[in-house]
Formats: structure tokens, sequence, C-alpha cells
């Protein structure tokens, strides 16, 4: 948002960011493997490609240095206001502005926009005794690089993307891996290889190849997401992931219990090569069993067993649907946003809401993806906001507010398309689903439809007004 905020002239703007430098998840996410599972001339902004990316699918450590790089390009670090956490956004319709309250004082924005990102929050399961566990026990965004686990007997809980990429560099360290599975993931192989660096100084030397790399990678993915349209038990995606774990997996009673009975989609698809061969190990229990507690030094499960172990890690994800943030923003009429929601988010086009005004959402209700990068929805967005703030400047108004059958008429038809696709029908609870049941997370398809329905922003689903005097 800053970014295109720059391009087109714009100063008067702040960046309010709780951490002490920039980066979000990529600052957040520093476990051993951690690493894009897309492609990274796709994960990258259109308007700012780097060239200079070392793999297929860039590491942590290079995805954070690009966001820096970017930063510097546009010029951002005199609109960062680091270590300024949000406690609350409040619209003063009195004014026509946001009151916002940080951890180092008041601001006051016209527009206030909701970049917070949807893995920023870690979730945290509710198992008794964990507290009280005596040795190191984090989750998996917040690595203690302090803890040494060599020759340590360490419990990793959850079989999702982050211990999928964790484990298999862990695993050659330890004395003892218990790696705890409540639902197996759907795995594919992972087509990833170094960039030589003729292709490197190719791409700086044409970058019109590297945009039509990034536009080939682009529309293969939006291929891919066919498949999840309608949930079948054959689809090509998930009979290629049966192939990779038959010729990785020998032992059937193994394979068996790393199998999804589910469709292939309804949780996010992850990718490795090196994830089944690590926990076939010597050192290495899976456990399927539900864990009941953590009695001193040992993780009990249900069945009365008892593992003692030195380092509990938690790779069990996100607050994604919960959206934390929202308990801090206060719309009109006093109205949380958390409270308006009832658990169950919404938004027109994933972006505005009914009853805040001035108020943008990125990557909000029902924009997130499980085939392709979340980059294209947000450049979308981006572009969609600028048209609004451009509108609300040539109309001589100062205060927009999406209208509410708008957004209903918008959620109910995604909703609808949702209804037969595989994240709500493929056969398990993920984290794609809020309380309520609802999928609020997921787009229903591929993404150059959505693109193209933001490309121009559309003043009749909003209302305008002018600031009180």
């Amino acid at each position: 948002m800053a970014m295109r905020l720059k391009q087109a002239g714009s100063d008067d703007f702040v960046i309010l960011e709780r951490a002490a430098d920039l980066g979000g998840t990529w600052r957040d996410n520093t476990y051993p493997g951690c690493q894009c599972d897309v492609e990274s001339n796709l994960y990258s902004y259109s308007f700012a490609p780097s060239p200079t990316w070392s793999r297929t699918y860039a590491p942590q450590a290079e995805i954070w240095d690009y966001l820096r790089v970017c930063a510097e390009k546009f010029e951002l670090g005199k609109h960062l206001r680091y270590q300024h956490e949000v406690h609350s956004a409040t619209w003063d319709d009195a004014a026509g502005r946001w009151r916002i309250e940080t951890s180092r004082g008041p601001f006051t924005a016209d527009v206030l926009v909701a970049a917070v990102g949807p893995l920023s929050e870690p979730s945290l399961p509710s198992i008794p005794g964990l507290n009280e566990f005596p040795g190191p026990h984090f989750h998996s965004a917040a690595w203690d690089h302090s803890v040494d686990l060599t020759g340590k007997r360490v419990a990793v809980v959850g079989t999702g993307a982050s211990a999928i990429q964790l484990v298999p560099r862990i695993q050659p360290n330890v004395a003892q891996l218990y790696l705890f599975q409540r639902t197996p993931p759907w795995v594919l192989p992972h087509r990833d290889r170094a960039v030589r660096g003729i292709a490197r100084a190719f791409y700086r030397a044409v970058p019109g190849w590297q945009r039509l790399v990034r536009s080939f990678v682009y529309w293969s993915r939006e291929l891919f997401v066919i498949p999840f349209m309608k949930p079948s038990p054959n689809s090509v995606p998930e009979r290629l992931a049966r192939r990779h774990l038959e010729r990785q997996v020998a032992d059937p009673e193994l394979r068996a219990l790393l199998t999804p009975r589910y469709a292939i989609g309804c949780k996010r698809i992850l990718i490795s090569n090196d994830y089944y061969p690590a926990i076939q190990q010597p050192n290495v229990e899976l456990i399927t069993d539900d864990i009941r507690e953590v009695r001193g030094r040992s993780i009990v499960t249900a069945g009365g067993r008892e593992r003692e172990v030195d380092v509990i890690i938690l790779a069990t994800g996100f607050r994604v649907t919960e959206m934390p943030f929202a308990r801090r923003v206060t719309g009109r009429l006093g109205r949380c946003l958390a409270d308006q929601w009832s658990g169950s988010p919404a938004a027109y086009r994933g972006m505005a809401v009914a009853g805040f005004p001035n108020f943008f959402l990125l990557l909000g209700p029902n924009t997130g993806l499980g085939h392709t990068s979340v980059l294209v929805m947000v450049e979308a967005q981006l572009r969609y906001v600028m048209g609004c703030l451009r509108h609300l400047e040539r109309s001589g108004m100062a205060v927009i507010e999406v209208r509410r059958e708008a957004q209903e008429a918008f959620n109910a038809d995604v909703q609808s398309r949702l209804r037969d696709t595989v994240w709500n029908a493929g056969g398990c609870r993920s984290w794609y689903l809020d309380p309520t049941g609802r999928n609020t997370t997921i787009w229903p398809g591929m993404t150059w439809p959505y693109v193209r329905l933001l490309r121009r922003f559309d003043p009749v689903a909003y209302q305008l007004s002018r600031r009180p005097a």
C-alpha cells in the first residue's frame, strides 16, 4: 500500500508496525527450513521484480531481505513507525476521522488500511499442563534460537506447512523426535532448484523475460485450481500426491497413517521431497493419538501413554478466521468490528465493511488462496483502494462507506460459489472454516475474475458524504 501511495506522489501517510522491524510473517518465522511454497517470481510484486532469487522457491531470509530492499527503494523509512502497536482504532463520527491509540501515542487518520496479514497471530493449542512444562516450549513462528536441539528429545505438535519444513531440518540432530499428527496432509513433490547465475544475469539484462516467466507460472497455477472447484476422489492432483506417498513410503501401515481421508485441497496442499523420508528415520515416531495433557516432562496421549521430552515445538498454525485485530477496531455507533462479525468475518470484495467508513482491509475475508500467490490478490486490492482514494478526492467528499446491501449481495454470491468446492465439501475441518462453519477464508476459484472485478472502483456500491463542519 505504501509503495503504491509513493508511486502516486503521496507522502501524507504513516505505517504503524508493532515490531522493531518490517517483514511480517517473513520476519517472524525463522524456524529451520522456512521457505515460500509459491515460486519466487510470482511471490513478489509485479512492479518490483527481483532478478536475484537464488532458488525457484525462495527461503525466508531472501524474502525478508526483498521486502527491506523494496522499502528502501520506495523510501518508506520516514513513514515507518516501529514498535507502535495499535491498541485501538475508533471512528470519530463528529470529526469524520479515525482516532488511533498506539503503544507510543495517538494518531489521527482520514483513511485507515488494515494490512495486518492473516498469518500474524499464532494459534496456541489448549493443552492442560503445557504452561507448566519445565523445558523450552515455543511456537514455530516464535522460534527460540537459543535452544540447542542437538541430542534432545523433541516433540513437534502439528503436521502442517511449518512442520513439514522444519521436521527434516531438525531430525538429523535430535536424539528422538515425536511427531504428533491430528490429520495427515496431502503432500506433492517439491519442484525446487537453484537459479543459475546465467539465469539471474538474463533476468537483469532482459526484464521482459522475467515477466514472461512470471506470467507462465501464474497461468499454470490458475489451471491447477480447476480440479478443486468440484471434489473428486480421482483428481489429477490427488493421483500425483498418492503416487508421491507410495514412492517414498514403503511400509503399508505407516502409509495408511499418512494417507488423508479427505479430498486433496480441502486443507492446504503441502510440498516436500524430504518430509516422508525424515519421518521414517529410526529416531522419529509418528503419533496419531490425541494429546491429553502435559504432565511434568511427559506428554500424555489419550491412551495414557507417556513420552518424556526435553523440548516442545508447536507447529499449530495461526488464528486466521478469528482476526484478533478486529477487537481493536470500532466503527459507527461504537460498534466493535469483532462484535459485528460475531465469529464469521464478512466484507465487500474482502475489503470494505458496512458501518466502518474510510476503512479497508488487505487480504480480508474470502480473499485467501490455496493454489497461488496471495500477492496477486494484494495487488488487485491496492489498485482498488487507490481508485477509491482518487474518487474521494475528485468528488470533494471526505467520507466513504460501503452499502450494506452491496456487502451482503457480494458475500451471498461468494458463499454460493464455495458451496460445492473442495474447500467446503472436501470432507475435512480446516482453518479455512470459521467457528460457525462458514468458509470465510478462501476465494472460490481462479484469481483472474477477482483481479478483473477490482480493476475499477465501483462508486455505486458506496455512499459518500462530506466531513462534518
